[in-house]
């Protein structure tokens, strides 16, 4: 009797994660019960408009805000998006400055390219060797036409925590709006927007355990920004388009969940991130940790196995779901933005492997994980001999 198929382990959390069930089963009814438009004094626009602002309620108790600082987006990357043209007038782009940084997602550096390309002023700042902003760097880089300073709170690859609140800080002596993309960070850690001081920040729903096509974007009262899609007034006129009172269910579950839990979950998702990495660290020789070993997202793990390529690593382990850098341009096989910002050589940075862990992995499964990337290295590095 043939043995079953071994059950695949994935550790993949940063790239997307399932729907959580209670998410799914929070949604399912509205599909028959919310369908109406929100905007529409029937029965049925009625129930819709209901569900959407007890999402947007639930979304604002997250991130401790008030909920009419909450629009509701298709994504992160549209809320990016959002924010970074918001700032700026096209026709005079350049009397406009924006201030990022090295290791942002390309759904932030793009925008800010975009502009650059208009004509406006970009400041790209460096990352040191863990992957970090210099806030100092911040403060230099502002000038008299300034409009945006935006940091991501957590690195997708790295895990990499910045030192955001610093960063506001600085650029609110300066009058300097900022804006963090915490699409990695929302749901896996704290996130509390008045803390950090910032006037901007993006979610992704498909991040913390919603459906994918559902975000939101925090805007502080007073901000304003020209909106990325124009038509009526949906969403404080920063959003055109009938909402859908379904995902902003989904993405509201989503949240009340990870607030109901993130105690728990970061307690388990920690101590099973530590188990991977020092098994891993115990048999494979001359593993490299990407960034750094504290102030890092509680799941992630992102090393590289020198002189071994990381695709192939995963290419022999076909059971299990990870990454060889960040998800939205894995295809590619040069090294990653992340890695070349932080000066890891091709030959350390070809290697990389992201692991991150998320709800419903054990400890079993990241002790089985570390012996199959382990024995598939012994195997590449034997063939290499």
């Amino acid at each position: 009797m043939s043995k079953p198929a071994p059950s695949p382990i994935y550790l993949d959390h940063n790239g997307t994660t399932p729907v959580d069930p209670a998410v799914l089963a929070a949604m399912q009814p509205l599909f028959e019960e919310a369908w109406g438009n929100p905007s529409s004094p029937s029965a049925p626009g009625l129930r819709a408009r209901e569900a959407l602002e007890a999402g947007r309620g639930r979304v604002a108790r997250l991130l401790g805000c008030e909920p009419s600082e909450i629009v509701f987006t298709s994504g992160g990357s549209e809320s990016n998006n959002t924010v970074l043209k918001g700032v700026v007038n096209p026709a005079e782009a350049s009397r406009y400055h924006v201030i990022t940084s090295s290791i942002e997602h390309p759904a932030v550096l793009n925008p800010a390219l975009y502009l650059a390309e208009l004509g406006a002023g970009l400041t790209v700042l460096p990352v040191d060797g863990q992957g970090l902003v210099d806030p100092g760097a911040v403060r230099e880089a502002i000038e008299p036409r300034t409009v945006l300073v935006s940091v991501m709170l957590a690195n997708n690859e790295t895990g990499a925590l910045q030192p955001v609140r610093e960063i506001s800080r600085i650029a609110r002596e300066r009058g300097v709006p900022v804006h963090t993309d915490a699409a990695q960070a929302v749901g896996k850690i704290p996130v509390d927007v008045g803390g950090l001081g910032v006037d901007f920040l993006s979610v992704a729903g498909h991040k913390l355990y919603a459906p994918k096509g559902v975000g939101a974007l925090f805007v502080r009262k007073g901000r304003s920004l020209t909106p990325l899609i124009h038509g009526a007034a949906q969403e404080r006129g920063l959003r055109a388009g009938t909402e859908s009172a379904v995902l902003a269910a989904g993405l509201g579950e989503a949240c009340r969940i990870a607030a109901e839990r993130m105690d728990r979950d970061m307690k388990a998702v920690r101590a099973m991130r530590d188990r991977l990495q020092e098994l891993l660290f115990e048999s494979v020789d001359g593993l490299v940790l990407n960034g750094p070993q504290e102030g890092r997202l509680p799941n992630t793990l992102f090393v590289s196995v020198p002189g071994v390529e990381g695709g192939r690593i995963l290419e022999g382990v076909p059971t299990l779901y990870a990454s060889t850098g960040a998800a939205c341009h894995d295809r590619s096989v040069t090294l990653s933005h992340v890695l070349s910002a932080m000066g890891v050589p091709p030959e350390v940075g070809m290697g990389a492997l992201r692991l991150t862990v998320g709800r419903s992995n054990s400890m079993g499964q990241v002790e089985e994980a570390a012996r199959m990337i382990a024995d598939r290295v012994r195997e590449l590095r034997k063939e290499e001999r």
